[in-house]
C-alpha cells in the first residue's frame, strides 16, 4: 500500500508539472499536438536548417508535431489555426513512426518500424530517387531500465539514421538526430563526426532539465561518408 501511494504522488506530481508547463500552454495554444515542437522551432532558429522548397524526412513523428511545425515552415503565408499550415504546400515532407498518426495536410505519412527492412524500403520509394535536404529524428526505443540493453537500441535506430542520411541525403544535406547523455553517448559523437563535415549539439529550452536528451546536429556529409542509394 505505502508503494501505491507513493507512486499516486509522483503521478499526481507529474501531472501537476505537466499542466503547468509553460511548453504544454503554448502547444495548447498554437494548436501543436505536442511541447515537443518548440523543440524543432529552436534547433531550427538557431541553426537555420528549413526553408520552403526542401524534402524533409521526419523520423519518429508520432503524435506529429514536428511535421506541424514543418508544414508551417514551408506554407509561412498560408499558416491556419491548429498547429499545420493549409493550402499549398512548397516542400516534401514524410513521416514515419511505429504508431498511428493522425494526419496533417500535405504530409505523406508511413506506419511501420524503421528497423524492418519493408518499411525502409517503403519509406525509400515514396521518395523515388529524390535527395534529401535534411532527415530530423525523435526516435526513441521502449526502454527497459537496463542502462546497457537500452543504450545500445538507442545506439542502434540512431546508426540506422545515420545510415539512411548517408544513402539519401544531398551532400550539403543536414541529420538532427534525439541522442541520450549516458553509456554510448561518445560513441554516436564519434559516429557523427567521422559522417558530417560539421557536428553541433543542442539542449533546447523545450526540453525539460531532468531529462538526459539532447541533440546532434550532422551538417555536410563528408566524402568518404556518402554510399550510393543503389549499393
Amino acid at each position: 500500500m505505502k508503494f501505491q501511494t507513493k507512486s499516486k504522488k509522483v503521478n499526481k506530481a507529474w501531472l501537476h508539472g505537466h499542466i503547468n508547463d509553460p511548453y504544454v500552454k503554448m502547444a495548447k495554444r498554437d494548436g501543436y499536438r505536442a511541447r515537443a515542437a518548440y523543440k524543432l522551432k529552436e534547433i531550427d532558429e538557431e541553426h537555420k536548417l528549413f526553408k520552403p522548397g526542401q524534402v524533409v524526412i521526419d523520423l519518429g513523428a508520432a503524435p506529429g508535431a514536428w511535421s506541424q511545425y514543418l508544414r508551417r515552415r514551408f506554407a509561412p503565408k498560408e499558416a491556419g489555426i491548429g498547429g499545420a499550415a493549409v493550402g499549398k504546400l512548397n516542400g516534401t515532407i514524410i513521416s514515419l513512426d511505429l504508431l498511428e498518426c493522425e494526419p496533417i495536410e500535405g504530409v505523406q505519412f508511413i506506419q511501420g518500424d524503421f528497423q524492418d527492412e519493408s518499411v525502409l524500403q517503403l519509406l525509400e520509394s515514396t521518395l523515388a530517387g529524390r535527395p534529401v535536404d535534411v532527415v530530423v529524428s525523435d526516435m526513441a526505443p521502449n526502454l527497459s531500465g537496463i542502462e546497457g540493453c537500452d543504450a545500445a537500441r538507442i545506439s542502434g535506430l540512431i546508426e540506422l539514421a545515420v545510415d539512411f542520411s548517408q544513402r539519401h541525403l544531398k551532400q550539403d544535406g543536414v541529420l538532427v538526430s534525439k541522442v541520450f547523455h549516458g553509456s554510448g553517448y561518445n560513441e554516436l559523437v564519434d559516429l557523427f563526426k567521422s559522417t558530417f563535415k560539421k557536428v553541433k549539439t543542442i539542449k533546447p529550452k523545450a526540453s525539460r532539465d531532468r531529462s538526459s536528451e539532447t541533440f546532434l546536429i550532422g551538417i555536410g556529409l563528408k566524402a568518404q561518408a556518402i554510399v550510393a542509394a543503389d549499393q
